[in-house]
């Protein structure tokens, strides 16, 4: 065990607790009436540390939901040859599925009591969508600037945005079925 590895180890550690903390707060008292103090004494750290991990409060609140948009769109680029955006993006949503745990029961009860905040992720992923419907009109032979592409990506981002705030065992396959459905009477490129 090295030192850097324990360094890192006790950073990732930190920043979890920050994370859990803010978001637990967030969804009892609400983002505007909750400060970094708050923050960093539930965490129990500094002010200061919570804002060398996150300049800004919105910036912490906003962190698991880029990770996710992030790590999607990253995946979405460096999928294999031959392997399609909706397959990659129902990889993408089992291995988020997978991987749920306490602290995404936080951030969920979080979005659920700041409707602001919630509004913000579905604003972020719309920036997405415009990635998603050049990528989909690549690979489907389609203009980019086309309806099909465009309507596909923002159906794609809607059903995404209901699994990540809610979601039960075999809604992800529903959705797979219902954005394949959807594509499938799209016309071809």
């Amino acid at each position: 065990m090295t030192g850097d590895s324990l360094r890192e180890r006790s950073k990732a550690r930190r920043r979890e607790a920050i994370l859990t903390a803010a978001y637990e707060l967030f969804a009892e008292r609400g983002f505007d009436a909750t400060s970094i103090a708050d923050i960093a004494e539930a965490a129990e750290v500094s002010p200061r540390t919570v804002t060398l991990y996150f300049p800004t409060k919105l910036e912490l609140a906003m962190e698991h939901f880029n990770a996710f948009v992030d790590q999607l769109a990253a995946a979405l680029h460096a999928r294999p040859a031959g392997q399609g955006i909706l397959d990659t993006v129902e990889q993408r949503m089992r291995e988020q599925a997978e991987a749920q745990g306490k602290f995404d029961e936080a951030y969920d009860r979080m979005l659920q009591s700041n409707p602001q905040l919630k509004g913000l992720c579905r604003s972020r992923l719309a920036d997405v969508i415009q990635d998603g419907a050049r990528l989909l009109a690549e690979e489907q032979g389609w203009r980019p600037d086309d309806l099909a592409p465009r309507i596909l990506a923002a159906t794609v981002a809607s059903v995404i945005g209901e699994l990540m705030h809610r979601s039960e065992p075999g809604d992800l396959e529903t959705a797979m079925a219902f954005i394949r459905a959807a594509a499938a009477t799209l016309p071809p490129g």
